[in-house]
């Protein structure tokens, strides 16, 4: 008979037990046909494709941004000289939030933590020479997502391209804001309208564009466990189903071109678990709530980043190994694309040193570490089904008491907007990001060179190095391009745009019309908050 012990049982990083041992016992209530099935089949369990990686490897889509729209270009051809195959595009702080470099909130953030893009002339230098009709491109913007969107349509236009040869995703994510990254400018309810009006347009225009990739990374990295992203990032594409569904849309016109995008922590099997519920959710919300009958509705697809929040600057390399950890699970967990971030990005933007390593990283991930030799090889572990099950009934107690805020029809829409109104998907973070700060603290959670295994070693790193002057550059560039343009033709498409954001009609023409006209993002969004208002942080700490 074995010997008791007092000592506590091992935990997931999310708070997860986890058994010395697992058997088939604990795999009693699991059916393999309808709980896992086959790689590419409902529920998509292991997968959303039938041959994952042996047809085709997940894209190599490090994000880029800094500076000026030039400086920015020269990181892509970076980058994809050295095996990235896919554009992805980070905004500086103004931009994320609807303001021109020559606004006074702008003063010091231009082009800091990411490229500066004022007018549709920025746009057309950010992508100089790139092919867009043979380059994936994906573009981080939330709440100004609609005038990114309609800048980067008026290039491609521009150039003879046309919009159904179009290939990327624009996130579109308005309401994690509210909870994970904060950068807003509207509020919960406009910001909802706008997201659903690109997906009401790209439906029928641009059609082979992810017209919203439903976020938790922000989520993950303001502080929440695997659970909370989990259930927080579904609750959000339930509620943008049902904004497109009450806007008349038929599910199955837009579903297939909705996605996802996860962070990925160091607890290397829950993450994989985490990745193996979300598409078992995913797949049984579309089909068995939302009615969809397409399995490309059902299936969900999702980007991975590795978390920022996760390095360190005591002993930076060290972060090599936490980047590759990360980036295994997501490859276990099945991703479809993937950015490795950079190993001194605990400092600074990352230098071009970092990058080629984590793009590395990628490749040697996929040519010599044998884990895309086989689809799903995590399929029958029972520790892994039992993890995933445990994830995936934790995640749905959230989503539970989201929709039991909500009222009416569209239940998770109005529940998760109340949820936002009153702080509670953010208390709920603040708490498990307190839990886990207090775990480091006292040494409960290992993290190896912070609180343990120190090293006297001082590494040195070339950082890479804002040019400050860059932002002065950006702001003339803006007076010149106000100074060539017409003044009336810009009077007359904001007046356009105003009446149709009385009106209630979609923006996305209008928006099209202002940008051609050379109206500003700033202008843009200045003349929405005049009908919408402009949003102030309830503030619920």
């Amino acid at each position: 008979m074995a010997k008791e012990t007092n000592s506590k049982p091992n935990r997931s990083l999310s708070g997860l037990e986890v058994k010395p041992v697992y058997t088939p016992e604990d795999l009693a209530n699991t059916d393999f046909v309808r709980d896992l099935g086959q790689p590419g089949e409902f529920p998509f369990t292991r997968g959303p494709y039938p041959n994952m990686y042996l047809g085709r490897l997940w894209t190599r889509r490090q994000i880029a941004g800094f500076g000026t729209a030039q400086a920015t270009n020269e990181r892509y051809r970076f980058l994809l000289d050295h095996g990235q195959n896919g554009i992805s595009t980070d905004f500086d702080h103004p931009t994320l939030t609807g303001y021109d470099s020559d606004h006074d909130l702008a003063e010091g953030e231009v082009g800091r933590l990411g490229v500066a893009i004022d007018s549709v002339q920025d746009m057309d230098d950010l992508f100089l020479d790139i092919p867009l009709d043979k380059v994936s491109v994906s573009l981080t913007i939330n709440h100004p997502a609609i005038v990114l969107m309609g800048m980067f349509l008026s290039v491609s236009e521009k150039r003879g391209v046309d919009w159904k040869a179009l290939r990327g995703t624009v996130q579109n994510d308005s309401l994690k804001e509210f909870h994970g990254q904060k950068t807003f400018a509207l509020g919960p309810g406009p910001s909802l309208k706008l997201t659903t009006d690109i997906v009401e347009f790209c439906t029928k225009q641009v059609p082979n564009w992810y017209t919203i990739s439903i976020s938790g990374y922000h989520i993950r990295e303001s502080g929440s466990d695997a659970i909370q992203e989990l259930a927080f990032t579904i609750a959000q594409g339930m509620a943008y189903v049902e904004s497109a569904l009450e806007r008349g849309l038929p599910v199955d016109s837009f579903a297939p071109r909705l996605s996802f995008f996860f962070g990925c922590h160091n607890d290397v099997f829950e993450e994989v678990a985490k990745f193996r519920a979300a598409r078992r959710m995913w797949a049984r919300i579309m089909k068995e709530r939302y009615n969809a009958q397409k399995p490309e509705s059902m299936r969900l697809r999702f980007h991975t980043q590795t978390l920022g929040s996760t390095l360190m600057r005591q002993d930076p390399q060290n972060n090599i190994a936490r980047g590759t950890l990360q980036a295994l699970a997501a490859v276990l967990g099945g991703t479809q694309s993937l950015h490795v971030s950079g190993f001194d990005e605990a400092f600074d933007i990352p230098s071009e040193e970092a990058m080629r390593m984590s793009l590395a990283t990628q490749l040697i991930l996929s040519h010599e570490s044998g884990v895309t030799n086989t689809v799903d090889p995590m399929a029958g572990s029972y520790f892994m089904e039992s993890m995933t099950n445990d994830i995936e009934e934790a995640a749905w107690e959230y989503i539970s008491k989201i929709e039991a805020l909500g009222e009416g029809q569209y239940q998770i829409k109005s529940g998760l907007l109340h949820a936002i109104d009153t702080g509670y998907i953010e208390l709920e973070i603040a708490r498990s990001a307190y839990e886990y700060q207090l775990k480091i603290e006292s040494g409960e959670q290992v993290v190896v060179g912070l609180n343990q295994y120190q090293s006297e070693s001082n590494q040195k790193l070339e950082l890479f190095q804002f040019d400050p002057e860059e932002e002065e550059w950006q702001k003339g560039r803006l007076a010149e391009i106000r100074g060539g343009r017409s003044p009336a033709d810009v009077k007359s498409a904001l007046a356009s745009l105003k009446q149709d954001a009385q009106d209630d009609k979609n923006l996305m023409p209008a928006v099209l019309a202002a940008v051609g006209a050379m109206a500003t993002e700033g202008e843009i969004l200045d003349t929405m908050r005049d009908i919408y208002g402009e949003y102030v942080d309830p503030g619920v700490f």
